[in-house]
């Protein structure tokens, strides 16, 4: 009997072997490459002002929403002011509170929310917490239990478990919290400690987040909604959730984009496009990872040479994520020679997330300037036509500046060699990011 197997290799185990090696080769083109994921170029012919009809109807069309009118917005700078407007909205709940965040851990933050969300489901609150499988791993188990004992319901989107670990990278990013369906918040920030405070030394990070009522937090409230079905199999439907008589009547327009995206579908891409390419005027971007992709970087530099004031704010030394600084630094050079003028933040990290056009439209949410935030995780975002809000984005960005070191073309030019290899090395992972 023949056993050339065991011996010299036979064409069975060669052919496994190559089978592996493909594999491999397979899975490192689809992680760190582009390669058919996206279009080489993203373009238009024209789009309208950010304050015309033709900037939010074909956009809206595009991502099938629906544009809404009413509803009010408030820029909230730092834990102290959000904290000082949740913990009372959410003490004042009297239907129903749904609660998602990427991150949550152990402290005093944790400790102050979850006693406010177990006081609410034993007064009969329908309270609703979404952990994510990866960010909310560390939530304090105790906690949960006397939620869920209250009568809370807590449930983790794509937990860590044996046999669904193809898409355990994609996680659920999205920041979408709501009482009673009227008022809710998104932005940056999570339940974690390093978010109390007031960016006063290197333990307060620096964020924002909004708080927005009527059509605004429907947005926020579908948000959760869809996931929460995903996981979960409940179905929020009724007053609680979707009261019949939300909105505030106002003159704000805006609608929201929730994002979980498939191989060929990627809304915030074409949402964060369009936007950039509306610019007439100013275009001010704050983001805590900037790790674009192609069109999006060409999108921004074009706007820097046709005249448009185009400003960065990205963190400085203090960040939590030191191997994507190192990519965005290589876009520096490129972004400069057109005219970008890019700040990086000296204090603490900064954790904002914005875009701010003209002075009139702002994207607001979950969603940073990144890959991962575009193609790979859940987010939502709200766009918000209202110079109020951006007015408020705007102060906020020029007293951030001040605290700010601005990046020369001529100075980032003499950077050394290792710096430039480092930044190479570091793109090269720009995929995962």
């Amino acid at each position: 009997m023949n056993l050339g197997f065991l011996g010299e290799p036979s064409w069975l185990v060669l052919l496994f072997a190559a089978i592996g090696v493909l594999a491999t080769v397979s899975a490192l083109v689809t992680l760190l490459f582009a390669v058919g994921q996206r279009p080489d170029r993203l373009w238009t012919e024209e789009i309208g002002a950010v304050d015309s009809i033709d900037f939010m109807r074909p956009i809206a069309a595009l991502l099938s929403v629906p544009i809404r009118k009413g509803g009010t917005v408030e820029l909230l700078n730092n834990g102290d002011q959000w904290l000082a407007r949740l913990l009372p909205d959410l003490q004042a709940a009297t239907q129903s509170i749904t609660f998602s965040t990427y991150l949550w851990e152990p402290g005093r933050l944790s400790d102050a929310v979850f006693a406010v969300l177990e006081e609410k489901a034993k007064q009969g609150v329908q309270v609703r917490l979404l952990l994510d499988g990866l960010g909310g791993m560390t939530c304090p188990d105790e906690s949960i239990e006397r939620l869920r004992a209250a009568g809370g319901r807590v449930d983790r989107f794509r937990p860590l478990v044996f046999g669904k670990l193809s898409r355990f990278h994609r996680r659920n990013h999205r920041r979408a919290i709501v009482i009673d369906g009227r008022t809710g918040y998104t932005g940056g920030m999570a339940v974690v400690d390093h978010w109390l405070g007031d960016a006063r030394n290197p333990d307060e990070w620096r964020d924002t987040m909004v708080r927005v009522t009527g059509c605004l937090s429907e947005s926020l409230q579908s948000a959760f909604a869809e996931l929460w079905a995903y996981v979960t199999g409940e179905i929020l439907t009724g007053d609680a959730f979707f009261p019949e008589e939300y909105d505030v009547p106002s003159s704000i327009r805006s609608f929201g984009v929730v994002s979980a995206p498939a191989s060929e579908q990627h809304p915030l891409s074409l949402l964060f496009f369009l936007t950039i390419v509306a610019a007439r005027e100013r275009l001010w971007i704050n983001t805590p990872y900037f790790v674009p992709d192609r069109n999006t970087r060409r999108a921004i530099a074009s706007r820097a040479r046709a005249g448009v004031d185009v400003r960065l704010l990205l963190p400085g030394p203090r960040t939590d994520m030191r191997a994507v600084r190192r990519a965005t630094h290589g876009y520096y050079q490129r972004l400069l020679d057109a005219g970008v003028r890019i700040w990086e933040y000296q204090p603490t990290m900064i954790h904002s997330k914005h875009v701010v056009v003209d002075g009139k439209w702002s994207l607001v949410g979950s969603a940073n300037m990144d890959i991962r935030s575009k193609e790979l995780n859940q987010e939502n975002v709200i766009g918000i036509l209202d110079t109020g809000l951006a007015k408020a984005i705007e102060t906020a960005f020029e007293a951030d500046l001040e605290k700010s070191l601005e990046i020369t073309r001529s100075g980032w030019r003499e950077r050394g060699l290792a710096q430039k290899a480092l930044e190479r090395l570091a793109g090269f992972f720009a995929e995962l990011y």
